[in-house]
C-alpha cells in the first residue's frame, strides 16, 4: 500500500499503521506527556538547561536577550564568533530562526549569500522579543547559539544548512527515525513543510530507507544531486542512547527528539519537541502504531536506556532492504 498516495480511504491508512493526528494527540501526547512538563521542551532555554545538568551535550550557548531595551547587545555579543544562530526560545517549526554562517563589516551573511544588515538584526530580534513567533504569541526570549559545524561526511547531502536527525521516542524506546537536510526551497533549513528533504532511517544501521520532498518521493538531493540512499548517520548508536536517554531528562512519554552531528563534539541535542510532527511516517514509508503498539504491550518491568535501544533496533530495524 503506497500510503503516501494523494487519495486513500482512511481505512486504508489505519490498515498500514499511520498514527493519524487526533490518535496522536488523544492517545499519546495527552496520556504520556504531563502537560506541567510542557515549560521544559516548549522553552529551547530551558531545554538547555536541563540537558547540561543532565551531562546532555548541547550546542554552545553565546548569549540570551530578554528585553528589548537589550537588543543592542547584539553586535558586542556575536563579535568574536564568525558563525551563529538566532532563534525564539519559544518557536516552533523553525519559525524565526536566522543562521548567520559569517560577518564582515556590518553585512552578516546567511545560507544562500543572502545579507542582513545589523539594523535588520535587531529588527528580527525584537519581533522575536514581542513574541511574534512564539507559542500562542507571548513574549519571548532570544537565544543566541554557537553555529554547529557539521561532520564532513554529510558533505553534499545538505544544502548550506545543518542537517538535524529526528527520532521519536516513545516511553524511552526509539521507534522511528529521520534526517532533515536542508534544500534552496528551504533557504538552510531543516523544515520539511518548507521544502527541506526527509530521509527515513533504519533503527539498526542508521542507513536511509528513503527520501521525501514535499511528500513525494526522490533519490537525489535537490540541490546536489546527492544519491539520498547513500547516506548513512556515523556515531549512530551513540545518537540513539541520548535520544533514548531524553525520557527520564524530560519526564516526558512521547516526544521527538531532534539532533545534530558536530565535527569535534560528535551527537548534540539540538531541541525537544512534545508535539512531533508525523512527516516522520511518509519519510520512512511506513507508519508508526505497530512500533508504538508493540511498546505498549511490553511488561513494565524496568529496563535501562541500553537495553531499550538494544530492543529498538532488533524489532524496529530494518534487516533487508
Amino acid at each position: 500500500m503506497r500510503f503516501w498516495n494523494s487519495y486513500t480511504w482512511p481505512w486504508n491508512l489505519s490498515r498500514t499503521g499511520i498514527l493519524g493526528i487526533n490518535k496522536r494527540n488523544h492517545a499519546y501526547i495527552s496520556r504520556y506527556n504531563p502537560r506541567r512538563l510542557y515549560p521544559l521542551v516548549d522553552d529551547k532555554l530551558k531545554t538547555k538547561q536541563l540537558a547540561l545538568a543532565e551531562g546532555v551535550a548541547v550546542p554552545g550557548l553565546i548569549g540570551t536577550i530578554r528585553e528589548q531595551h537589550g537588543v543592542n547587545q547584539i553586535e558586542a555579543m556575536v563579535k568574536n564568533w564568525q558563525g551563529f544562530c538566532i532563534k525564539p526560545a519559544r518557536g516552533s517549526g523553525g519559525r524565526g530562526i536566522i543562521l548567520i554562517l559569517r560577518h564582515q563589516n556590518g553585512l552578516y551573511y546567511k545560507p544562500g549569500d543572502k545579507t542582513e544588515t545589523t539594523q535588520d538584526m535587531k529588527r528580527h530580534i525584537s519581533n522575536i522579543l514581542a513574541g511574534l513567533y512564539s507559542l500562542g504569541g507571548k513574549p519571548d526570549t532570544v537565544v543566541v547559539e554557537n553555529i554547529i559545524n557539521f561532520d564532513p561526511v554529510f558533505d553534499g547531502y545538505s544544502f548550506e544548512g545543518v542537517p538535524d536527525t529526528r527520532v521519536i521516542i516513545f516511553k524511552g524506546f526509539p521507534v522511528m527515525a529521520m534526517m532533515r537536510l536542508s534544500t534552496t526551497t528551504s533557504k538552510g533549513k531543516a523544515n520539511l513543510h518548507q521544502g527541506a528533504v526527509g530521509v527515513g532511517l533504519c533503527l539498526r544501521t542508521g542507513r536511509a530507507l528513503r527520501a521525501v520532498q514535499f511528500n513525494q518521493p526522490v533519490r537525489l538531493h535537490p540541490d546536489t544531486g546527492r544519491d539520498l540512499y547513500a547516506l548513512q548517520v556515523p556515531h549512530w548508536d551513540t545518537l540513539l542512547t541520548m535520544a533514548a536517554s531524553c525520557y527520564e531528562m524530560s519526564g516526558l512519554g512521547y516526544i521527538g527528539t531532534d539532533m545534530v552531528l558536530d565535527r569535534q563534539r560528535g551527537p548534540l541535542l539540538l531541541e525537544l519537541n512534545a508535539r512531533p510532527g508525523l512527516s516522520i511516517q511518509i519519510a520512512n514509508g511506513r507508519g508508526l502504531l505497530p512500533n508504538l503498539k508493540a511498546i505498549e504491550r511490553l511488561s513494565e518491568r524496568r529496563m535501562t536506556v541500553a537495553q531499550r535501544v538494544d530492543f529498538s533496533k532488533q524489532h524496529f530495524g530494518v534487516f533487508e532492504q
